[in-house]
């Protein structure tokens, strides 16, 4: 495939993003007001502020890549650790990617005894199968119900296409938001607005292309050095990165072999 093919595939896949891709929502989580924003809505809560505690990475752009990590403060010393994930591909192991985030908070954080961790999941998909909005996870004892191991972790799965259990209409219209990208209220339409933002970013634009160009090119080969034909291949990057498989055969066939 000629470069300025290419160049035009990869124009079209920076303008079709919206805020369910990874490095979008990403980029729009690094902006506190709206970081800060949705958590309260979706979780009713009031928060006093947030902060970054490093450098965000984006790791990988692909669909099953992971989120962003903040620290939250309800008041001005009370802290909690908050993993935020937005999780397109249902590859049946969050709940073990749970326990990922719990092993890396005790690392950093095991002196704070007090300190509060929350694994929060944004899917859309049902990863459960009760059509649930919300999914809430705490440690309790299988003999005893109502004793629980108040280990401070709690992991939290919103489905963006659920239709039961009680949460707010600003929830639901962030989640809907997400699924199909409508705006409904005030705080979507900024949200909207910062995605159109991130989206005019030139430099933002040149790092997802790279990004996305690198990655591209080390799954083909890892796809092509496992055994899979051209055409399994093919099909395995167009679910991986939401191509057609027109685009997708389009970007295996320059990089195989």
């Amino acid at each position: 495939m000629k470069q300025s093919e290419n160049t035009i595939l990869n124009e079209q896949c920076w303008e079709n993003l919206k805020i369910s891709n990874d490095f979008i929502f990403a980029k729009v989580m690094q902006n506190p007001k709206l970081c800060k924003g949705m958590l309260e809505r979706l979780l009713n809560i009031q928060i006093d502020h947030i902060e970054y505690p490093e450098e965000q990475k984006i790791i990988s752009i692909a669909k099953d890549s992971k989120g962003v990590r903040i620290e939250v403060y309800l008041n001005a010393e009370e802290g909690a650790i908050y993993n935020i994930e937005l999780q397109t591909t249902n590859s049946k192991n969050l709940p073990k990617r749970t326990r990922i985030i719990d092993l890396n908070t005790i690392e950093k954080w095991a002196s704070y005894c007090e300190l509060q961790s929350f694994a929060i999941f944004i899917c859309t998909f049902d990863a459960f199968g009760k059509d649930l909005w919300k999914y809430t996870f705490k440690n309790i004892c299988k003999d005893d119900p109502d004793l629980s191991l108040n280990d401070g972790t709690t992991k939290i799965f919103f489905n963006t296409t659920g239709t039961k259990g009680n949460i707010s209409q600003e929830a639901k219209s962030i989640l809907r938001f997400i699924e199909n990208n409508t705006t409904e209220d005030d705080f979507t339409e900024k949200l909207a607005q910062e995605v159109k933002r991130v989206k005019e970013n030139k430099e933002w634009k040149i790092e997802y292309m790279t990004l996305l160009e690198g990655e591209i090119q080390g799954t083909v080969k890892t796809y092509e050095e496992s055994g899979l034909s051209f055409t399994e291949t093919v099909e395995h990057i167009a679910r991986k990165f939401g191509f057609s498989l027109q685009e997708a055969e389009e970007t295996v066939s320059k990089h195989w072999d």
